[in-house]
């Protein structure tokens, strides 16, 4: 199911702002970050009606998301 582009594009501002605040970015970095993401491929997409999620669950599967890909470049870094 697909939702209307305006009502996503507000859900998108909500999440992103709450993703900033959690992990203390800009909001522009969190801005960049979200619009990389695999949650946002799958939200726009349509897929698993993820646009039906509650705000603060998006932003906290942003914040896993976002968590697991420092790791792994930190990872990669290491000699």
């Amino acid at each position: 199911m697909n939702a209307h582009p305006i009502l996503l594009q507000k859900k998108y501002v909500r999440v992103i702002k709450l993703f900033a605040e959690r992990e203390k970015l800009t909001l522009s970095k969190a801005l960049d970050f979200f619009y990389n993401s695999v949650e946002y491929k799958l939200i726009s997409r349509g897929i698993s009606d993820l646009h039906c999620m509650s705000d603060g669950y998006l932003a906290e599967d942003l914040s896993e998301e976002y968590n697991t890909s420092a790791k792994k470049l930190t990872n990669k870094k290491l000699p």
